[in-house]
């Protein structure tokens, strides 16, 4: 019984960060906060949905909204406000009886609560994303995307943190960290788009996925290595080398620990029978490897990223995906709300002179996050006909991943106000620029017959999969083993429940119709399309 000595067991647990805040207004707090992060993440995701828009901007702008920069309902300590510029400890002490002599307390507590499910938050996107990215798509993208995903890190990385430094004085730590938000890409707003275009499967979409999947895994090691060295405030040549080398093998053993392990979490999760006997080992891995990652000083969004791409190998990869998604809804956009609260955009405002320094930094992130992104079409070889503009623009947006190193650079400490600021900003216009950009770069699709038959392979496999159109309904195999699947175009509901309930493939796949139904000749396209002959 002396072992659990040193561990405080008081409820709640959080609560003890401060011993006078009581534990009943800390959990009224807590409640409150989150009743506006839910709301505002809702209203603004929804919003923006409605505009074309990826939801978490919206989710982003509707924390900027609620937090420091409009509405003071959300605000935090670190950001260097206190307790009586929350209107959630003002609403306490007139509905709930909140002392004054109290406030400070449960405004510490309440932060810290939020702070810590923000953190969770993250931990469960990184975990998803891991779970979302084929490592045999990653592998198969070939040279040329690889070539792309690899300028695209270094160039932008390289002009922004070399400019802060030089341009506007910034010490190192903080330029590194900027720089390395500059790297990411969002492959969700990209591959929205290109779906909606009918650029999907083109020599130019598949390129822009590949490098943004390469992207994801090279962003998230610089994110772990610049997020390390924040913790110290120096750079130190010797430990970002044993960084970068620690980070990349990580991820290197999580893969090679996929091949071993796949068959033993599936073995137990099938002799598992009470409930969550999926999803709860599948968090109890994600978590173990999040603490390794944290235990060699890591950053933990690491190991729960190889978590996720370690369990994507598996049998039950599907499964698991839709059981994740209800808790990520739950936990992710507190994370995102609350990077949006805690940004005071406040510190960009022309009108004061000693923002103007703020403005003009954000101003440049701006131009190389575009241009560093831009040139990376120039990097694409041996294909001359090939749109190498449409290929740069199709990297420009930071979406969700840059939101992750705002968000990180944040609590970290790294980032001045003006700085973090500048980020937020510089992932908010990319976002915004994208989907217009790329459909003024990408000409309308031509329509007729040359363009009525795609070719697809699958994913697991390489079974060839022919999608033609006639007037026929039914797929069928032929006897070269490819699959015919010619569909009429208002038959497209009986295609989709003949397919899911003769098993030839799986209620996942997505069928996109890119032209409009008045056409004579339909292109249809199954994509991600796992045929299993009957």
């Amino acid at each position: 019984m002396h072992l659990l000595d040193p561990i405080n067991f008081s409820f709640p647990l959080l609560a003890t960060a401060t011993e006078a805040a009581d534990s009943s207004m800390v959990v009224a707090a807590v409640l409150l906060s989150l009743v506006v992060v839910y709301l505002a993440s809702k209203v603004g995701g929804e919003l923006s949905n409605q505009v074309g828009l990826p939801p978490v901007l919206g989710e982003l702008v509707g924390g900027v909204v609620v937090g420091i920069s409009v509405f003071h309902l959300l605000v935090f300590p670190e950001g260097g406000t206190d307790s009586s510029n929350s209107l959630i400890m003002s609403f306490l002490q007139i509905t709930a009886g909140l002392t004054p002599e109290a406030t400070p307390a449960v405004f510490a507590a309440q932060s810290e609560v939020i702070s810590v499910l923000a953190e969770l938050g993250v931990i469960i996107l990184l975990f998803e994303i891991g779970l979302e990215s084929n490592l045999k798509d990653l592998m198969a993208v070939g040279i040329q995307a690889t070539v792309v995903a690899i300028v695209g890190v270094v160039v932008p990385f390289a002009a922004g943190t070399v400019g802060l430094m030089t341009l506007f004085g910034i010490a190192a730590v903080p330029a590194i960290f900027a720089g390395a938000a500059l790297t990411a890409t969002s492959i969700g707003i990209t591959s929205k788009v290109l779906s909606e275009l009918g650029r999907l499967n083109s020599k130019e979409g598949q390129i822009i996925l590949g490098a943004a999947v390469i992207d994801d895994v090279l962003g998230i090691i610089v994110l772990a290595v610049v997020a390390s060295l924040a913790k110290d405030g120096v750079v130190d040549v010797s430990k970002v080398i044993y960084l970068i080398i620690s980070a990349t093998g990580f991820i290197l053993g999580a893969i090679l620990l996929g091949n071993i392990f796949n068959k033993s979490f599936v073995a137990i999760a099938d002799k598992l029978k009470t409930r969550g006997g999926l999803v709860i080992p599948a968090f109890i891995f994600a978590f173990a490897m999040a603490y390794l990652a944290a235990v060699i000083h890591l950053e933990a969004i690491l190991g729960a990223f190889a978590a996720g791409l370690v369990l994507e190998e598996t049998d039950k990869r599907k499964e698991l995906q839709r059981q994740v998604c209800p808790i990520a809804d739950m936990l992710v956009p507190i994370f995102f709300v609350t990077v949006g609260a805690k940004t005071d955009l406040g510190v960009l405002n022309p009108a004061i002179p000693d923002n103007r320094e703020g403005l003009i930094m954000a101003t440049f992130l701006i131009i190389v996050a575009i241009l560093g992104k831009v040139i990376t079409g120039l990097s694409v070889f041996g294909q001359p006909e090939i749109n190498r503009l449409a290929i740069g623009v199709g990297m420009i947006p930071r979406g969700e991943v840059g939101l992750v190193f705002a968000g990180v650079g944040a609590a970290s400490g790294a980032l001045s106000k003006p700085l973090g600021a500048a980020i937020i900003m510089m992932v908010i216009l990319t976002t915004f620029l994208a989907p217009p950009l790329l459909r003024f770069v990408f000409p309308d699709p031509k329509t007729g017959d040359s363009v009525s038959d795609q070719l697809i392979l699958d994913g697991s496999s390489g079974t060839s999969l022919v999608i033609e159109s006639s007037q026929s309904r039914v797929p069928a195999s032929n006897d070269s083993g490819n699959l015919e699947v010619t569909p009429e175009s208002s038959d497209i509901a009986n295609l989709w429940e003949w397919g899911i309930g003769n098993g030839e493939w799986e209620e996942t796949c997505s069928i996109i119709l890119p032209h409009p139904p008045h056409l004579p000749i339909m292109q249809w396209k199954l994509l991600f399309l796992n045929f299993r002959p009957v």
